[in-house]
């Protein structure tokens, strides 16, 4: 059924109601659909449209609806229906007849079909929330689990100075807490309701619109109907928080690639998340990981399609606008899941601290504390650090750590070097040193992760 069908002679040609039709991809907007037809319909009540006892009639013949929903979710997709919306309405008219018709006073779709998305929306956020939250807690658990292991921490993929793996987890933290953070500032801003706009001027109809706003827990109603029908800016910044996390994940897929490889051998990834190879018996695939990092883009397309689809129409509502719905619904699912696939990664993955270590001292990341100890004695640092270069060039030449080169060797390129350098260019002294707000000191760590199960409420 079409709800639009009263000035048109002929029926619209088959192969065009495919292409216009919706249903398939926003049935999953039922819900949000029943519910607002709800509050509209104790709005319509309110203004004397309708009777108290007509509208407790729609609202329990919408709620009937709701549950054979639940029951069978298929049932909606086996209509020809053109959208969600007109689906409600015709079962709507088929359980209470001629009643059913009123519902749709004052309102259009146009405000109605971006008041159930900001309803679906802000289910999500409030569930994407509650795992991002959760990926933060195993963060931090793995954190304080593993905290006195040592690794190299890396620049342009070369080992560069010694952290700890507790204080790489921190580094995630931090990425997940913005990312937290952005999500309720869209939020805030998506929690307004366009609901009472109608087609785009608003409705003729006194409806009180700040109180339908509340009843389905929106913060107010909005300020200009032409606008709030044709908004989507809540879309865009949706998938652009959800991009930013994406990529989040899939720099800390990257992370755990590398550190599984062969190469580095810093943890090994759980049988619960990895493949083998159909030919070579040997492999441990990080698909899981590998998924992730490939399914950002996925998220990325979604932003960049609907940036481009909104770039150039005129107020108010457009049928393009009917394209903000698939790449948002897959984001978000692709975005979920991909957090739920992490907190499985993290909380089964096994550190192997001594690889870690060693890889630390190999990779000459205690040269910069060579560097300071010289400036300490009264050289600069340009000098230094030319010092501690050359220092860097004899221990590869000799296949030795800095920590392993003799003293003798060590005055040769500077009579400021003493006895004393071997206990400042200790993997540990180099952690130590970097006391300050941020940095790897274990104890700045652990501070770290007090403050952050405080702000988790992790007992």
């Amino acid at each position: 059924m079409a709800l639009w069908g009263g000035r048109f002679v002929n029926e619209s040609h088959k192969l065009f109601k495919q292409f216009n039709t919706s249903l398939f991809f926003d049935h999953v907007l039922a819900e949000e659909d029943i519910v607002a037809s709800i509050a509209w319909s104790k709005a319509l009540m309110k203004s004397n449209i309708i009777t108290i006892e007509e509208q407790k009639k729609i609202e329990s013949a919408l709620l009937s609806l709701l549950t054979e929903i639940k029951d069978n979710t298929e049932k909606i997709l086996t209509s020809d229906c053109e959208d969600i919306h007109s689906w409600v309405e015709l079962n709507l008219i088929k359980k209470i007849g001629q009643l059913g018709k009123k519902l749709h006073t004052g309102r259009s779709r146009n405000d109605q079909i971006t008041t159930d998305l900001k309803l679906w929306c802000r289910k999500n956020i409030h569930i994407i929330l509650k795992n991002i939250v959760k990926l933060q807690k195993h963060f931090i658990l793995s954190a304080e689990s593993n905290n006195n292991v040592i690794m190299p921490g890396y620049t342009h993929l070369q080992r560069a100075q010694p952290i700890t793996y507790a204080y790489w987890c921190l580094a995630y933290v931090e990425m997940l807490r913005r990312d937290e953070s952005r999500l309720k500032d869209v939020l805030k801003r998506l929690n307004i309701s366009p609901l009472g706009s109608g087609a785009l001027s608003g409705t003729a109809w006194k409806i009180n619109r700040e109180e339908l706003a509340s009843s389905m827990g929106f913060d107010s109603s909005s300020n200009n109907a032409l606008d709030s029908v044709s908004d989507r800016d809540y879309v865009i910044e949706l998938l652009s928080s959800a991009s930013i996390c994406m990529m989040h994940l899939s720099r800390f897929s990257e992370d755990l690639i590398f550190f599984n490889s062969g190469e580095a051998n810093f943890i090994e990834l759980s049988d619960l998340v990895t493949s083998g190879s159909s030919l070579m018996p040997q492999k441990k695939n990080p698909d899981a990981l590998e998924l992730i990092r490939g399914k950002c883009g996925r998220v990325y397309g979604s932003l960049a399609s609907i940036l481009a689809v909104l770039k150039s129409l005129p107020l108010s509502y457009n049928k393009d606008m009917q394209e903000d719905k698939e790449g948002l619904f897959d984001s978000i699912k692709t975005w979920n899941n991909s957090l739920l696939v992490a907190i499985l990664i993290l909380k089964n993955i096994k550190i192997k601290s001594k690889h870690c270590r060693e890889a630390a001292e190999k990779g000459y990341s205690n040269a910069t504390e060579i560097a300071d100890y010289l400036v300490k004695k009264g050289l600069t640092f340009r000098e230094a650090h030319d010092i501690s270069g050359q220092l860097v060039l004899r221990a590869i030449s000799e296949k030795k750590s800095l920590n392993e080169l003799n003293l003798s060797t060590f005055k040769i390129y500077s009579n400021l070097i003493e006895d004393d350098i071997y206990k400042h260019i200790t993997l540990e002294s180099c952690l130590e040193k970097r006391s300050s707000k941020g940095g790897v000191a274990p104890f700045q760590v652990y501070q770290e992760i007090i403050q952050a199960k405080k702000r988790l409420n992790i007992t």
